[in-house]
């Protein structure tokens, strides 16, 4: 629990109130799915694209293979996602 309290979190401020931002007006007008994709995209961006210096930095000995798989996989998801919402039927 120590842990926990000791960390340091490097993601900007602006970004966190704008997802919280975001998130809250997609729930209170009812749009759950939008949500959802709005967190996914946030959290593979903070994942992959702001600490790219990160992973890149661990070398090609430590950047293992299931890394990039799971990166190909989120990817794969994110465009099935919105796919989906653009092709979704209105009821």
């Amino acid at each position: 629990m120590g842990e926990l309290f000791n960390s340091t979190l490097p993601i900007p401020v602006f970004q966190l109130v704008s997802l919280l931002c975001i998130s809250t007006l997609s729930l209170l007008f009812g749009k759950l799915r939008l949500a959802l994709l709005v967190n996914f995209i946030y959290t593979f961006y903070w994942a992959y694209f702001f600490n790219r210096d990160l992973l890149w930095g661990m070398g090609p000995e430590k950047f293992e293979y299931y890394t990039m798989i799971y990166f190909m996989i989120g990817f794969i998801l994110l465009m099935v996602a919105i796919f989906g919402f653009i092709f979704q039927k209105q009821n």
